[in-house]
């Protein structure tokens, strides 16, 4: 409990009550770095994230990964008492997480007008779809709504063919970047300028919105619609996942001339250094199809390995495009310890991705397994709300914790 944790964030207690991906992501990237993060559940049922497989041991594989290093205290939102323990909660709190539907904490009589009035230094960040106001603000979204209503999905996949979605939850994940970040603005803002609290609203669809570089301008100033294009990309002339004769695909993108000649020295064709078709970026933008299949040409007539010791020994950026069972063997993971092991008590060694950012002067402290459901609740109502044995056996047969 409290200072007991190390790592930048130590000090900083955090109440999350989001569910899912997109609030508890944000949690989760807090609690990496040390802040006291304290998970609140809904008794007997617990975060839905708890229920989707895989599965070890009848445990999420997914829950493991995205609830590490927090507490898990059950507390009924939906329970007069419930709400006033939350409360009481919130005295001690720097941050609250919520993810529900805007109006919600307002309905339970916990907006952050509410709970300002009893921390005016709590930061509470509000994640949602679309937004804590405009007209769709009420509107239920997932991270696959999010990626289509911020144009993002009809950039993805080829143009004679259905959108197709990214492989992760982007949207969600993304949002919970954003929404750290913002979190961090403002506790920085409350600590160092003697400020207060902030309440904080990270929409999904604008999180999205805002990867996509220069989209909008272009269409606002030229009026180039941004479609889908498969995996071409006149930014990276030549560029493709081109197939070795062994079926693997090797990833090059080059994006200058002085690339676009190494990368025809690997393929001893110098000639295309100079030919006026290919010699600047330009012009081989105007015939991106033309210049990748020369290289896919010689690629083909190579394994993998061939390829990539050619392009390596040229300085030529490229990549395998990896499986998980080549990034656990890869020495560059292993050596950065990019993939990391947590000893779980039930569950035994679980191997996930490690913590980013790395840190020189304050690293992360190591990561914790996730909890059980209602793990800490009486620990916490004990030492954070001093709460008495039989207080804490009322909650409980009254169903609130």
């Amino acid at each position: 409990m409290g200072n007991l944790s190390k790592g930048p964030l130590a000090g900083i207690r955090v109440l999350e009550l989001g569910t899912m991906v997109a609030g508890p992501f944000t949690g989760t990237l807090l609690a990496d770095f040390g802040a006291e993060v304290i998970k609140i559940e809904q008794p007997q049922t617990g975060d839905p994230m708890r229920h989707i497989g895989p599965y070890v041991k009848g445990e999420s594989l997914w829950w493991n990964v995205e609830a590490r290093n927090k507490q898990s205290v059950c507390l009924d939102l939906h329970l007069t008492e419930g709400k006033q323990v939350l409360k009481e909660l919130v005295i001690h709190a720097d941050v609250l997480i919520e993810n529900f539907r805007p109006g919600t904490m307002a309905k339970w009589g916990l907006s952050y007008e509410v709970l300002k009035e009893l921390n005016p230094k709590l930061v509470m960040a509000s994640v949602s779809g679309y937004g804590q106001n405009g007209p769709y603000s009420e509107r239920p979204a997932y991270d696959r709504i999010a990626q289509a209503f911020s144009g993002l999905l009809n950039t993805t996949g080829f143009p004679d063919r259905p959108p197709v979605r990214p492989g992760i939850p982007i949207a969600d994940y993304g949002t919970g970047v954003f929404a750290a970040f913002s979190i961090m603005m403002a506790l920085y803002h409350r600590d160092a300028s003697n400020g207060e609290g902030q309440h904080l609203d990270i929409a999904m669809y604008e999180s999205m919105l805002r990867l996509t570089d220069s989209m909008v301008t272009a269409f606002d100033s030229l009026g180039v619609s941004r479609e889908r294009t498969g995996n071409l990309n006149r930014n990276a002339s030549p560029g493709d996942h081109f197939e070795t004769s062994d079926g693997r695909f090797v990833v090059i993108t080059v994006s200058s001339d002085a690339l676009f000649a190494r990368l025809c020295r690997a393929m001893q064709r110098e000639d295309l250094i100079t030919d006026e078709r290919f010699a600047i970026h330009d012009a081989r933008a105007e015939r991106l199809v033309e210049i990748n299949q020369i290289v896919g040409q010689w690629i083909r007539s190579q394994t993998a390995e061939q390829v990539c010791a050619r392009l390596e020994l040229a300085q030529q950026p490229h990549s395998l495009i990896y499986n998980v069972s080549e990034m656990l063997s890869d020495p560059h993971y292993i050596a950065r310890e990019s993939i990391v092991t947590v000893e779980h008590p039930r569950m035994g060694p679980l191997k996930m991705p490690g913590v980013v950012p790395r840190m020189q002067g304050t690293p992360a402290p190591p990561i914790k397994a996730a909890p059980l459901l209602g793990e800490h609740t009486e620990e916490v109502l004990r030492t954070l709300l001093g709460k008495s044995e039989k207080e804490i056996e009322q909650l409980r047969h009254a169903g609130v914790v």
